[in-house]
């Protein structure tokens, strides 16, 4: 970058989603353009050193590669970056970076929620409160239950801190086995089928990619234990829903949070929404009150690393498809 001369930074939104919050502080440092399909990105991307991607659902970008001739830097506002995950820059020189350990504390809270909700049976005791009716039951422990954690970066150790602290048994599944503070154990991916038929909770905190799509199917569903409850706060597609939906059915498994669905929004006449032994959320469980602001500060700090030719942290593993480490 030339001496005193702002970079080329381009953000990419959604269709209709508004200015992202802290622009004013962008504009400070570059000069900003913006996008949202693919003919606002062919208008934006020649002369563009910088992106700032928001919408993390976008095929525009892969539609529009070929108008990126002096593009550098990716960053996505999500800790998911499936979508940019495309041949031409998985294959290229531009490197891409995400939002690893924005949201790691609320979706751990989050899945820490939904744990309790189970064992305390809450999603009956609600029902019973609307339908205005005293009964009284026993519910289950949550100390000592065995959780299985299928995907053990930033957010799976999160999530395993807060099960430690009340008493739950957090294990780990990465792609090798190792050592971790966090949890009881991390085994590889070879032993996911052994830990499934181990696990109380089991919970998908994994990105979405090749080997991770589709990988919770009606074979998974038959390893997991009969009381087992699933709890997806990481992609939709990484669970087969109508093998899920057979399987809450046929009683393989005991229960299901999900907050991400192979389809989103998820369809009214959804038979997930009215079945007892499932809790749902419109994909929010990160989601807290200021989370876009932090976005944004988060891509300015590694916007002023990478202008003073400092590294850049969250960087991907493109070959990976998230970052490790």
């Amino acid at each position: 970058m030339t001496q005193n001369t702002k970079p080329v930074v381009t953000v990419l939104t959604a269709p209709g989603e508004q200015e992202p919050p802290g622009m004013d502080a962008l504009r400070a440092r570059a000069e900003v353009r913006f996008a949202w399909d693919e003919a606002t990105l062919n208008e934006t991307l020649p002369g563009t050193q910088v992106m700032m991607v928001t919408d993390f659902r976008t095929e525009a970008l892969a539609a529009a590669w070929a108008s990126a001739d002096r593009l550098e830097w990716i960053h996505a506002t999500s800790a998911g970056v499936d979508a940019l995950m495309f041949p031409e820059l998985i294959e290229g020189d531009v490197t891409v970076t995400n939002a690893r350990g924005i949201f790691d504390r609320t979706i751990a809270e989050y899945v820490l929620c939904t744990i309790l909700m189970f064992t305390k049976d809450f999603p009956r005791s609600l029902r019973l409160q609307m339908a205005h009716k005293w009964q009284h039951r026993d519910t289950e422990r949550a100390e000592g239950q065995q959780v299985l954690i299928v995907g053990a970066g930033s957010i799976g150790s999160q999530i395993a801190r807060l099960c430690k602290a009340v008493g739950l048994k957090p294990h780990g599944i990465a792609r090798k086995p190792r050592q971790d503070e966090d949890f009881v154990a991390v085994h590889g991916n070879d032993d996911l089928t052994e830990q499934l038929g181990l696990a109380d909770y089991v919970v998908i905190a994994a990105p979405l990619t090749p080997q991770t799509e589709g990988l919770f199917n009606t074979k998974a569903f038959k390893a997991m234990r009969n009381t087992a409850r699933l709890i997806n706060i990481g992609r939709g597609p990484v669970v087969k829903t109508d093998d899920l939906i057979e399987a809450l059915r046929d009683g393989e498994i005991a229960g299901a949070a999900l907050d991400v669905f192979e389809e989103e929004p998820l369809p009214a006449d959804h038979p997930l929404w009215d079945m007892e032994n499932v809790i749902m959320t419109a994909h929010m469980c990160g989601d807290f009150i200021g989370w876009k602001r932090a976005l944004t500060d988060q891509f300015l700090e590694n916007l002023d690393r990478w202008s003073k030719g400092q590294e850049r942290f969250n960087l991907v593993d493109k070959k990976l498809g998230y970052a490790s480490k």
